[in-house]
């Protein structure tokens, strides 16, 4: 994984790329390449690489989760993890990882180490054992361009509301939580928080906390944004974007 300082340079670079978005669509929301090493074509690596994307193709979609290794040596060992969005369908959630474990191989197409991200699901690959444990060393910040018209009392309510739907998606089986809070003004604020089921119920806490603590960095004022990292992600927003 990147060093701090090149992971700067990554973030810096991405919410330039991203400022002007203020919908997500289905291509991917972002990617990242792990520089650590690559392997070659044909190499027991990447055999084991296709059959984890196999996999997790079709291991996936029936929960919405999936962890897969494969290889016996050290050296040619992949792990892999999918996770698609509480709210999507078994359908769309086969779509959206077939979809990443493509446009992954296209975009990283020999790195020993990959994630990327769409609206509905995450994808990530890597040839050290992440499976358990909160990877938070690349982070994606998005944001609605438009400005809260109360700044201060709206940061406090959304960080007091994402507070909550964090504990809330700790407390779920499947790690994932949506909610609506409504203000003194009858407008309202939609919210949504998720981590990857290979973690414990504390860590995805810590997880949705330490993204949470980053709302100054990423949408400070913003009547929209989103922190989304290896393990665990939040959104709020002022309109509804989950299904029902």
């Amino acid at each position: 994984m990147p060093s701090s300082k090149l992971l700067n340079i990554f973030l810096f670079s991405l919410i330039l790329a991203l400022l002007p978005q203020s919908s997500f669509g289905a291509d991917p929301l972002a990617h990242y390449c792990s520089s650590s090493e690559n392997f070659t074509t044909q190499s027991p690596y990447e055999l084991n690489l296709k059959t984890v994307m196999t996999l997790l193709i079709y291991n996936t979609p029936s929960t919405g989760f999936g962890v897969v290794s494969m290889g016996q040596s050290q050296s040619r060992k992949v792990y892999g993890l999918a996770l698609c969005r509480g709210d999507v369908s078994t359908s769309e959630c086969k779509t959206c990882v077939s979809d990443a474990t493509k446009e992954i191989r296209n975009r990283c197409p020999y790195n020993k180490g990959a994630i990327i991200w769409y609206d509905n699901c995450l994808f990530k690959y890597l040839d050290t054992n992440f499976i358990g444990n909160i990877d938070n060393t690349v982070k994606l910040y998005m944001w609605n361009w438009k400005n809260a018209t109360d700044p201060t009392s709206f940061n406090s309510k959304t960080r007091e509301f994402l507070s909550q739907l964090a504990q809330k998606a700790s407390m779920n089986p499947k790690f994932y939580a949506t909610g609506e809070q409504k203000f003194m003004n009858s407008d309202a604020l939609y919210g949504l928080t998720q981590c990857t089921r290979d973690l414990s119920s504390i860590d995805c806490k810590k997880c949705l906390d330490d993204a949470i603590n980053d709302l100054p960095n990423c949408c400070d004022g913003k009547q929209g944004g989103r922190v989304l990292d290896g393990s665990c992600n939040f959104r709020y927003e002022i309109y509804p974007f989950v299904k029902d």
